[in-house]
């Protein structure tokens, strides 16, 4: 206040008064100090949207700076340290046995669902902090409701001055990077950008050490600027972008289905070339006020995503009757508004909302051969068919919430929310929440929680028209059904504790079960790399997660084992996909989701020698440990589980001179052979297996 009254006293002054006549009593006007005021405001932000009674994992800058890889590390690869945690290919995870259902924020505004299947538009490199959220989530979280990814980015205030980087190594693996960051009175900026090429861009589907057809080329990019109005005021602007393309990798020796194309009979797989291209760009413009007890963000997005596929021509149609050209973009923007307002000390109230607008687009154009009743092509020459398709739609929510300390240790954190959704199916629901957090001592945590969740489906259809074009060709799906994609209900339920055992050394366990109805999964059918939904008409998960962590001194190290299964019963929606078999038997029978896994597993360890002198050395080792995802039988859905694997990482890195820092990772040390998927399961469309051993080295310099 002091600040704003000597601001507005110099505003009132003539500017032509002489010096000599100005009071010599009166106080110099006060500056802003930038670092002050902008670490306030994070704080304040932070507090808008606590985490308070759900499961939180947190990464801070040092726990980032000792992940394998650094800064360069995939997002994906970094979340695998956290509890209950699965990996899946294409870079995908699984929390707590979910498909995706993934939120991801960045300084509290959530990002839109975009369309990148192999490419991730949001990187590590963005983070100066991040927390993985999971479990009862309190009323502010709606819509993607298995965990919520909370970057806190990098700023100029955080990250001051220049980096330039250059990485690489196997697999022709080359990026280089750079980043920017600084002040400048009442402005804060932070840029950073970088290149990867390698040849190692999906999963390799064979086991053998290199991959065929594999290379990719990716650029990504973030720009954050922000500007204090006042001490109470600040307006924000964060611009990034990814654009990445794929060469789809070949399994060699796969049959044909036995007709010609074009006078020929015969492909070698191995000479396939598919390419899959995806692009998202996205925006938020943030306005953050701080009144009198109450702290606000206004913020309006947006984000723009494109996936386009090429097939091989010949080879596509040979080996899966069709080859399809296909290309979806998906247009997202809206406004997002979070408060938080402290009644008194023991009691805050929290309410905003959340409305979006999307639009999506379809084009392909498939080359088929017609057949006869028999299924048998009555002819060599393609047929080609077009299709295209547009949509309109949105969601909406609003919730409020209320966190009152009841009693010295014991808080509770009441909340509801209202949400909707208007794309392809228009439904919505009232969703309580409610958290309870007692601390019966400073070093005891228990919390439990339940939270009523309402889950729309990604916003992307094939439609009956579609099914109707392609009948009587090699094309034709299994079937014809194809109910609309549901929203998913459902009951959640989370229960913990945490211990702090000795400074530096916590160790937690949770529990959780969810019942859901309309349970969401996704999977790959067909040649173009793009993920369905659908949904099972009953679903259920349920696991406990066991953590421990410890940090002093020199020394920091991890360890997580989670349990969990995850079942579903009765496709109801985009039946078309699957085998009349697989459908009779999973309206009857609970099967396991194809992405269940009985246990996971990480731990890692880092220490940094020498760590007050001009030249320290950081060695950090970290290990990834899987009971392996579900594959089918010849007569059981995703009946069986894949050979359990471990996968151990190690990176050195070693300062030499002021600014100047060289790393040497190691992925894989022991070059173990794994398989992700057997190219079996429901909705699993081709094998692959984990990344063999990989030497990887860079030299930094700061400046």
């Amino acid at each position: 206040m002091r600040i704003q009254r000597w601001l507005g006293l110099l505003a009132l002054a003539p500017l032509a008064q002489p010096a000599a006549a100005q009071d010599q009593s009166a106080p110099a006007p006060a500056t802003i100090d930038i670092d002050v005021v902008a670490k306030k405001l994070d704080e304040a932000r932070q507090q808008i949207q606590p985490s308070l009674g759900a499961s939180a994992y947190r990464f801070t800058p040092q726990t980032l700076d000792a992940v394998p890889q650094g800064a360069a590390a995939p997002l994906n690869q970094v979340l695998l340290q956290a509890p209950g945690v699965a990996q899946d290919s294409f870079g995908q995870i699984h929390l707590r046995g979910e498909h995706a259902n993934v939120q991801y924020r960045l300084n509290g505004v959530e990002l839109p669902e975009g369309l990148s299947v192999f490419g991730q538009a949001i990187e590590s490199r963005f983070a100066n902090s991040m927390t993985l959220i999971t479990g009862a989530l309190p009323a502010q979280y709606g819509f993607q409701t298995a965990g919520v990814v909370d970057i806190q980015t990098k700023t100029g205030t955080t990250n001051p001055g220049g980096e330039v980087s250059m990485y690489g190594g196997s697999w022709n693996w080359l990026q280089p990077s750079f980043s920017y960051g600084g002040t400048s009175g009442k402005w804060d900026w932070f840029v950073t950008g970088d290149f990867l090429q390698n040849d190692r861009g999906i999963e390799n589907p064979t086991s053998s050490f290199n991959a065929i057809h594999d290379q990719t080329n990716q650029l990504h990019g973030l720009a954050y600027f922000s500007y204090i109005i006042d001490p109470d005021s600040r307006v924000s602007l964060i611009l990034g972008g990814f654009d990445g393309q794929f060469q789809i990798p070949n399994n060699p020796g796969q049959a044909t289905l036995g007709f010609p194309v074009l006078g020929t009979s015969n492909f070698n797989s191995a000479t396939l070339n598919e390419t899959q291209r995806e692009d998202t760009e996205f925006g938020i413009l943030s306005l953050q006020k701080h009144i009198d007890t109450m702290d606000l963000q206004l913020s309006a997005y947006t984000r723009f995503s494109r996936l386009a596929f090429s097939p091989d021509w010949i080879g596509d149609l040979l080996f899966n009757g069709i080859a399809q050209q296909a290309t979806r973009t998906d247009q997202a923007y809206g406004i997002q508004s979070d408060a938080s307002w402290v009644v008194s000390d023991a009691h805050t109230i929290r309410f905003g909302m959340l409305a979006q607008e999307e639009g999506v687009a379809s084009k392909s154009f498939s080359d088929v051969l017609p057949v006869d009743g028999s299924g048998t092509p009555t002819t060599d020459q393609p047929v080609g068919i077009a299709d295209t398709s547009t949509k309109q739609g949105g969601l909406y929510g609003v919730y409020v919430q209320d966190e009152w300390r009841i009693l010295p240790t014991v808080t509770i954190n009441s909340g509801l929310r209202f949400d909707g959704v208007a794309e392809f199916t228009n439904e919505t629901q009232l969703s309580p929440r409610l958290n309870v957090v007692w601390k019966p001592t400073e070093t005891t945590t228990l919390h439990a929680g339940y939270a009523r969740y309402f889950v729309p489906p990604p916003f992307e259809l094939v439609g009956n028209s579609t099914l109707a074009q392609l009948a009587g060709t090699t094309g034709a799906p299994a079937g014809t059904q194809n109910d609309p994609v549901r929203a998913e209900r459902s009951n959640y339920f989370d229960v913990g504790i945490s211990q702090v055992v000795i400074p530096g050394l916590t160790l937690g366990v949770d529990a959780y079960y969810k019942q859901s109805h309309n349970l969401i999964d996704e999977g790959q059918f067909g040649a173009p790399i793009i993920l369905t939904a659908f949904n099972y008409a009953e679903g259920m998960q349920e696991g406990v997660e066991l953590t421990g962590s410890y940090d002093h001194g020199p020394w920091s190290a991890y360890g997580n084992v989670a349990l969990s299964r995850a079942m579903g019963k009765d496709i109801v929606s985009a039946q078309y996909n699957f085998s009349a078999a697989d459908l009779a038997y999973i309206a009857n029978n609970w099967i396991h989701l194809d992405h269940d896994q009985l246990w996971t597993g990480s731990a890692g360890i880092a220490y940094t020698a020498n760590s007050d002198s001009q030249h320290p050395t950081r060695l950090s080792v970290d290990a990834v440990v899987q009971s392996g995802l579900r594959a089918s039988t010849a007569t059981v859905p995703n009946g069986v589980a894949l050979p359990t694997y471990g996968v151990v990482n190690m990176s050195v890195v070693q300062k030499v001179a002021t600014g100047t820092e060289l790393r040497v990772d190691i992925l894989n040390i022991g070059d173990n052979t794994y398989e992700i998927r057997n190219g079996t399961g429901v909705g699993v469309g081709a094998p692959q297996f984990g990344i063999r051993r990989t030497i990887l080295a860079g030299i930094t310099q700061r400046f």
